[in-house]
């Protein structure tokens, strides 16, 4: 069997390299050196191990061409857990080095402390970590996501964080109800006093550091998580960036945290909202209308400066969004994104 050599380059121009055999994908052979690179489903279909390759030839196995289009797919970008390399490859990552473990994920037991249906189909999911030779303290960046094992199976799903670090260990989510879903169908009877297992923190969705330019936040449904978090730490660290929230849903009663997003706004004043219903009540006073139309009325009117677009939700979402956006003239390195999974 033939190995070859891979390389990838990370978007703060690092390196990372490794061996990988015609029969074995990117990901996996990474895994097996004990370089654990971003990912999330590993079966081709939520975009998160996406990386573009620049040299060498390979074969890419079965994707959804949600996750990886297939004008993606001409221009050489794959999905590391569906590529089998065909010679020496190089790829370019859009993530900094940061971003890659080389060592292994911390699996943790954590407590259920509360289950509360917070909106029509969604319940909020607290849990405390139990202190373990890595101590009780819940470490994460703002945007990461953990992998939840569904009790009495060797399944995980993985769901967004809507709190930051903390000391009491806690773990704050918000799920949304799959009908059939094995974690939804667990969430359907779950107790306090409940013992989880977790794996993480992962993902590279957080926020990043670009001088004074505004972060604009758009979600839908629970893709709002991620976004809460990113909040929280820009109220909690005191930064006065000019920002904005654009949260969508299609009627009132699929809106939630409401209050939180308002403690939010009394610690950052120049936060602007825009709750958003795709069908609303005669009652309701807010947009009437998707989330994208609400960020194209922005975006089409004149900014002095172009913000950071940090999106999460659907496929149909992400690639609204981006498609609008590139439209209205914002380049790629202005858009960071994450996509659902039904779990």
């Amino acid at each position: 069997m033939t190995n070859y050599d891979i390389t990838i380059h990370t978007r703060d121009r690092q390196r990372v390299s490794f061996v990988c055999s015609e029969a074995e994908d990117l990901l996996s052979a990474a895994e097996r050196e004990n370089i654990l690179l971003p990912s999330q489903c590993r079966k081709g279909t939520c975009g998160a191990c996406v990386a573009t390759v620049t040299a060498g030839a390979y074969r890419l196995g079965e994707v959804s061409t949600e996750a990886l289009p297939e004008n993606a797919q001409a221009r050489g970008d794959v999905l590391m857990c569906r590529t089998y390399p065909q010679a020496d490859l190089i790829l370019e990552a859009p993530y900094d080095y940061d971003y890659i473990r080389f060592e292994r994920i911390p699996e943790r037991e954590a407590e259920v402390i509360e289950v509360t249906m917070v909106a029509t189909g969604t319940r909020r999911l607290l849990l405390r970590l139990q202190p373990d030779e890595q101590g009780g303290t819940a470490e994460f960046e703002a945007g990461q996501f953990m992998e939840i094992q569904v009790p009495g199976s060797d399944a995980r799903r993985a769901y967004s964080l809507a709190n930051n670090t903390n000391w009491n260990g806690d773990l704050e989510f918000f799920i949304t109800l799959r009908p059939g879903g094995a974690f939804s169908t667990y969430l359907e009877s779950a107790l306090v006093g409940d013992r989880l297992n977790i794996r993480g923190p992962l993902g590279t969705f957080t926020l990043r550091e670009n001088g004074l330019r505004p972060r604009w936040f758009v979600g839908g449904g629970t893709g709002l998580v991620p976004l809460l978090s990113m909040l929280r730490r820009m109220a909690d660290w005191g930064e006065m960036l000019p920002a904005r929230l654009y949260f969508g849903a299609r009627y009132e009663d699929e809106l939630f945290c409401q209050e939180e997003i308002r403690q939010i706004q009394d610690k950052l004043p120049q936060l602007q909202v825009k709750m958003c219903l795709s069908r609303p009540g005669n009652q309701w006073a807010d947009y009437r209308g998707s989330v994208i139309n609400a960020l194209r009325d922005d975006l089409s009117s004149s900014l002095s400066v172009l913000p950071d677009l940090y999106v999460c939700g659907s496929t149909r979402l992400v690639q609204g969004v981006t498609e609008l956006a590139l439209s209205q003239g914002l380049p790629d390195s202005c858009l960071q994104f994450e996509r659902f999974l039904s779990a």
